[in-house]
């Protein structure tokens, strides 16, 4: 590929997932100017292949040499690139002690962000930390619970600039097996949802949430009985998996400054189900955090060097 002078970077952000791969073209300031992606994810790549996969992503822009490129996600995993072992919490929230990588070309430096775990209750995040540093460097002194919906949704307490404990739940990825392998998957079909039956089973579940596996098989006799429609159920299926979620996250959430981090159709599913219980959370866009993250990392090797 030629190179394209026009996009010339003082650094490059990657944010390196299971699935996808995303590289930035970023100026000394942070800001953006041109982005690269690939379906090159962490869990198609082996070790030494990695640099190839990344070198060919950014291959039409203008380097520095040597160029920084700051990668954060799975990347940094046992099974990435090269591991970027875990920081114990509680840890720093803004300072991410990201490595570099061993065995790469002269002109590139590639640090990698190390995730963070927590012992007791065991849990560890790798990825989210970037967003956590992010979201402050954007909002400073800021104090209270985030709550990063997706696939594993964590909440996570931050105070004083620390990141003092959190909890990852599952509800997303068993959304995904209920809807696709279990006798839920007849009766799901389609797109589409309703917000007052999701808010329904969201109330429901947290105030009963011993009734969840009864009122999971009830969508599918609500539906062989009386063609209840597939929005609706998919609606309740959400609701009682987020209700399940906030009955054990309530130790976080209750009384608690809360920001939302995350796809901007699933926070809004848990920005109604908190505002059911009272709580104003705050949107937060996770693509726009996650570079802001990558930045404060990037600041914080120029400053060493």
């Amino acid at each position: 590929m030629s190179q394209d002078a026009t996009i010339a970077p003082d650094w490059i952000a990657v944010d390196w997932g299971t699935s996808t791969l995303r590289a930035f073209a970023m100026n000394v300031d942070g800001a953006v100017l041109a982005q690269a992606r690939s379906e090159q994810g962490m869990s198609s790549l082996a070790p030494d292949e990695f640099e190839p996969a990344l070198r060919v992503l950014i291959a039409d822009w203008s380097l520095p040499n040597p160029c920084t490129v700051v990668a954060c996600g799975m990347v940094g995993s046992r099974q990435g690139w090269q591991e970027a072992p875990y920081r114990s919490v509680p840890c720093s929230a803004k300072s991410n002690a990201p490595i570099r990588v061993k065995n790469v070309g002269d002109d590139l430096e590639v640090w990698l962000i190390a995730g963070i775990k927590q012992s007791d209750p065991a849990d560890v995040m790798r990825g989210e930390e970037t967003q956590i540093a992010g979201f402050l460097a954007l909002n400073p002194d800021w104090d209270g619970v985030l709550c990063l919906p997706g696939t594993h949704c964590k909440w996570v307490h931050v105070s004083a600039g620390e990141i003092v404990s959190f909890r990852t739940f599952m509800t997303g990825e068993l959304f995904d097996v209920i809807s696709k392998n279990t006798v839920l998957r007849h009766s799901l079909e389609g797109t589409g949802s309703n917000d007052a039956d999701f808010l329904n089973a969201v109330s429901d579940t947290l105030s009963r949430p011993e009734k969840f596996a009864a009122n999971l098989f009830s969508l599918r006799a609500a539906d062989l009985l009386n063609g209840q429609a597939p929005a609706s159920a998919r609606a309740k299926l959400s609701g009682a998996l987020i209700g399940m979620e906030l009955a054990a996250a309530k130790p976080y959430w209750l009384g608690q400054n809360i920001a939302l981090i995350g796809a901007s159709t699933l926070c809004t599913f848990y920005k109604q189900a908190l505002a059911q219980q009272g709580i104003n959370a705050a949107l937060t866009d996770a693509a726009s955090v996650t570079r802001a993250g990558l930045s404060a990392t990037y600041k914080a090797l120029t400053r060493k060097s």
